[in-house]
């Protein structure tokens, strides 16, 4: 039960990287990903994902990331994957596809139809992503919390 006294979460707005040169970062990311500009500041760029956004910023000086990482959910992993064999990424050992930026900001990758993350049908409609679906497992994880769409 939610406790009225308490803020709840309720999603995440974006996600900020820290990395070595924004032009580098832009080129690197744009070459995996089709990426849409949202904006620029001197030293940071906003990447669109849809109702969401990845802010870059220079600027990293810490050791490449082990454990902290973050989950970016994608239509399909394959060409991600193909995408940083090319680029010569640093591909790390998981289940799924985790990799390396240049900057050492570890990526975890996921498809969109394996997790109970959900777009609306209008942010997926404006992303030109209508035939996104999910596959059983997420739809029962949504199902038992009293989330799944109505149509499924």
């Amino acid at each position: 039960m939610p406790n009225p006294s308490k803020p709840r979460m309720v999603g995440i707005n974006h996600v900020a990287l820290e990395v070595g040169d924004i032009r580098a970062a832009l080129e690197f990311y744009g070459t995996i990903f089709d990426i849409r500009l949202r904006g620029q500041a001197p030293g940071m760029a906003f990447i669109d994902m849809g109702d969401q956004f990845l802010a870059l910023s220079e600027g990293r000086s810490q050791k490449p990331d082990h454990h902290r990482h973050f989950g970016l959910v994608v239509d399909n992993r394959a060409p991600v994957r193909a995408a940083l064999k090319k680029l010569g990424a640093k591909i790390l050992p998981s289940r799924g596809l985790d990799f390396l930026d240049p900057w050492g900001n570890h990526i975890q990758v996921v498809e969109y139809e394996n997790i109970q993350f959900t777009k609306a049908d209008h942010i997926l409609q404006g992303m030109q992503l209508t035939e996104l679906n999910k596959n059983n497992h997420a739809l029962d994880e949504l199902r038992a919390k009293n989330m799944a769409p109505a149509d499924v």
